[in-house]
């Protein structure tokens, strides 16, 4: 019997792309139709280790993806919202979690894949509800995964006549370690383990691969399926390195653990395949799903020593950035609104730290160009939108509660001053982000230029401070100083503007440069505004 090594190549191949659109598909659905919280739950229902790894399971089974819930992880870790504790517990989860799409191949519904795909396009096509659509793009989802393992099975069904390939399948069994080998790099190729473990499943059920043979594979694609993660975190700070090497060992340790009983644990798969009368694909998706449960269970009391170890392996300090409410008790809000209040105002000053630090990170970018002080801007931004967003939570809800008139006022006064904030950390992103544009472009400034940056950010500096002291002291005295220094700034950035406009006469400076300097000059005013606005609610009484 002659083989034709083209159908073969071109329906398993277009199986498999079909199987890796339709796993994203349907992920991007789920996610949708849930809302896209992702990062809201994962920091918000993490407290500890157990919670994360519940958290992962959960989010991992709703958007199918490991690897993406473990990349945001990291981000979540590059901004300080998580510990690293705390991340590995999710990382824990989300191996577990990524096992449901082999559960679900498991259940063979390759049947009722066609229908499948037609309910999911008529939900996409003839339906303008957007719930409804998101529906249509999971069912359609699952409808291709199915269809295109039905492709890729049907691909592999003449393989079972060609002598060599039997052969060298059959061999894995006794070459385990090759076979991790395999099932590492082909998963790192294609970025997907769920796709491997759906090719596993369909070589097992056209008996072309014994269980002790694909064990081993299976194991190689947890392996494999870490470089999103490493990838993620090559660019980001120390504590996300880790987080990427506690995925890496958490999948090496447990390989090796396994590898070393990989005999009595494929006679239990064995075993449970019998009495439970398993199908070929459900013994692969126990084997996958019992490796990443018992791993978990394993490791999960050493998550301190794992945390130890990779902090080990990646030594050095590195600046977290920790979001912390620190003084939102809801207790109060019942108990004793007055207090409330005042740690409402507590609460913005923190929340006022912030936002300073932001601005301070944005113009060591525009003296240094090191690109860690975006990251550390962005960093302070995410805080302070995230204190802002629990602050105004929390004032709407003191606001229902008995208050003097007066009270209302400060209540009233704390909430704009918080979007004050908010708005002071949108200029310095505004302008790490065009410095951003200027070294792209090889923009440059002349000396004289860079000094009167450095002369504005100083005074508008100077003044922010002062400003978050004068709201913490309750201090009136100086908060009238700063209005009646409000004026400085305009003034400087008038001459500045002048002395730029002059050069740009003498041709000194280009003029995209020049056009580029006012723009950089501009946020300074504009942070000189809202500080200014937190000083007259000082002296009004309004903080």
């Amino acid at each position: 019997m002659s083989i034709n090594w083209q159908d073969i190549a071109f329906t398993f191949f277009g199986g498999l792309g079909l199987f890796l659109f339709s796993i994203k598909y349907m992920g991007d659905g789920l996610q949708q139709a849930a809302g896209d919280k992702l990062r809201y739950y994962i920091d918000k229902y993490t407290s500890n280790p157990f919670f994360g790894v519940l958290v992962g399971i959960a989010m991992t089974a709703l958007i199918q993806s490991s690897s993406g819930v473990t990349v945001i992880t990291v981000g979540l870790v590059s901004a300080g919202l998580l510990t690293l504790r705390q991340a590995i517990g999710i990382v824990m989860g989300a191996n577990i979690g990524t096992t449901v799409t082999s559960f679900l191949i498991g259940f063979k519904l390759g049947d009722y894949a066609l229908p499948m795909i037609f309910i999911g396009a008529a939900l996409l096509f003839f339906t303008r509800n957007r719930k409804l659509n998101n529906i249509g793009r999971v069912i359609f989802g699952v409808g291709g995964i199915f269809f295109s393992l039905s492709l890729m099975s049907d691909a592999m069904e003449p393989l079972k006549e060609v002598q060599a390939f039997q052969t060298y399948l059959a061999s894995l069994g006794d070459k385990p370690i090759q076979g991790v080998f395999i099932g590492t790099g082909l998963t790192m190729l294609i970025q997907s383990s769920a796709a491997i473990i759906g090719i596993l499943q369909g070589l097992y059920a056209n008996d072309l691969m014994s269980l002790q043979g694909v064990i081993p594979i299976l194991l190689g694609s947890n392996i494999g399926t870490c470089i999103t993660a490493v990838l993620a975190a090559l660019g980001a700070n120390i504590a996300a390195k880790r987080v990427a090497a506690a995925h890496v060992m958490f999948n090496v340790i447990g390989t090796v653990i396994f590898m070393i009983f990989l005999i009595p644990y494929t006679r239990i798969m064995e075993w449970l395949d019998v009495t439970l009368n398993l199908t070929p694909e459900m013994s692969v998706a126990f084997s996958h799903g019992s490796f990443n449960f018992v791993n978990t269970i394993i490791l999960f009391p050493f998550i301190g020593g794992l945390a130890l170890l990779v902090t080990k392996m990646i030594p050095g300090e590195d600046e977290v950035v920790k979001y912390e409410a620190m003084y939102l008790d809801p207790i109060l809000l019942k108990q004793a609104p007055a207090i409330a209040l005042g740690n409402a105002k507590k609460e913005l000053v923190n929340l006022a730290a912030y936002a300073a630090q932001s601005f301070e990170a944005a113009f060591s970018y525009i003296g240094t160009a090191e690109p860690k002080y975006v990251e550390k801007v962005q960093k302070y931004e995410d805080v302070v939108n995230k204190l802002d967003q629990e602050l105004t939570q929390y004032l709407i809800a003191l606001s229902n509660e008995p208050l003097n008139e007066q009270e209302n006022e400060v209540l009233a006064g704390i909430l704009d001053s918080a979007r004050d904030l908010e708005r002071i950390s949108d200029h310095a992103i505004n302008l790490a982000t065009l410095m951003e544009h200027d070294n792209d472009k090889d923009i440059t400034f002349t000396p004289t230029a860079k000094d009167e940056l450095q002369e504005i950010y100083a005074l508008t500096h100077s003044m922010f401070l002062d400003a978050i002291k004068a709201v913490a002291d309750d201090d009136k005295v100086l908060a009238q100083e700063l209005i009646d220094r409000h004026g400085d700034v305009k003034r400087l950035e008038k001459r500045i503007r002048r002395a730029h406009i002059d050069r740009m006469n003498q041709g000194i400076c280009s003029p995209v440069a020049g056009v580029n300097f006012i723009d950089l000059i501009t946020p300074s005013t504009r942070i000189t505004d809202h500080a200014i606005n937190l000083a007259e609610k000082v002296v009004a009484h309004q903080i």
